[in-house]
């Protein structure tokens, strides 16, 4: 690697953490211990309306449950405003302002990213119309023909996406005023030297829209690594709409029992640990011997 690893783990703060999200904290970990690199905690309260209040200090100390300690200082996304709304001005020519509402985008018919986000149709890329005023920052992608982004997942290996086709120009702020998570996300990455992104497969399609970001900003892109997503037994995406529970680690049995049923999902091949230091121990080089199994393994 060219320089030091930096990972991290950035959790929303709408609820206390849950099997799903503990997957993707102990990937990112375990990936930042195995390359012997720093690794960061960031809140991304961005979206405040949706924050649960105490959620976050309650994910922060099951964390340190668990054994997980971050190098260096929590950052939180709600205290760092000020960064989005510089990066927002610097690349003010690649954006437009769009008067459009859900229903009138959703009504274009021209179908649905895939992670569900209904593809723009570019109805203001020219000018609002008259009467109209501004609900939204969009960042205009390329035209349909050089809009192809690609890049290698160190789990899924290639991935490709033509951002005209199957996302249009994207929201950089949203209507109800809060800086959108594909800006907040691009620009805290950047700003904290991220290296290496570990999360979970959910995002796996909103990559390319944030490697586009990262290039119209000039900031350098990280290797990205996605995790398969917990799922209930109805096959839905684990998460606090569908009933998860919060993880529970209030001795070093329990604590110890959560990282078990962890690595059983990352299929790390441990089955019993003593304690939380002799987890660690073996989680460490197990997780070296998965990334080798993978499509991507050349990136680890």
């Amino acid at each position: 690697m060219s320089k030091p690893y930096i990972g991290r783990f950035a959790p929303s703060p709408t609820g206390p953490l849950h099997a799903g999200s503990l997957v993707a904290a102990v990937a990112s970990y375990l990936d930042a211990r195995f390359h012997e690199g720093a690794w960061l905690v960031r809140i991304e309260d961005i979206d405040e309306g949706r924050s649960v209040p105490g959620a976050a200090e309650g994910i922060l100390a099951l964390l340190d449950a668990l054994g997980m300690h971050a190098d260096g200082e929590i950052v939180w996304q709600s205290r760092r405003k000020h960064l989005y709304a510089a990066a927002a001005e610097r690349i003010a020519l690649h954006t437009y302002p769009c008067g459009c509402n859900r229903r009138e985008i959703a009504d274009s018919r021209l179908g649905f990213a895939p992670d569900g986000a209904a593809i723009y149709p570019g109805t203001c890329r020219y000018g609002l119309a008259e009467g109209r005023g501004m609900r939204s920052l969009r960042l205009r992608v390329p035209d349909a023909g050089m809009d192809e982004v690609s890049f290698t997942d160190r789990f899924a290996g290639r991935v490709t996406q033509h951002l005209a086709r199957d996302s249009g120009d994207f929201v950089l702020k949203r209507a109800d005023g809060y800086w959108a998570y594909q800006l907040a996300v691009v620009v805290d990455d950047a700003e904290q030297g991220v290296t290496d992104i570990v999360r979970g497969a959910d995002l796996l399609d909103s990559t390319p829209r944030q490697i586009f970001l990262q290039r119209v900003l000039g900031v350098p892109t990280p290797r990205y690594l996605h995790v398969p997503v917990v799922r209930n037994a109805n096959g839905e995406k684990l998460s606090k709409q569908t009933g998860a529970l919060a993880v529970m680690a209030g001795d070093e049995a329990s604590a110890v029992a959560a990282l078990l049923e962890t690595a059983r999902f990352l299929e790390l091949g441990i089955e019993q640990a003593e304690s939380l230091d002799t987890f660690w121990r073996a989680a460490i080089p197990a997780w070296g011997r998965l990334l080798r199994r993978h499509p991507g393994a050349e990136f680890s």
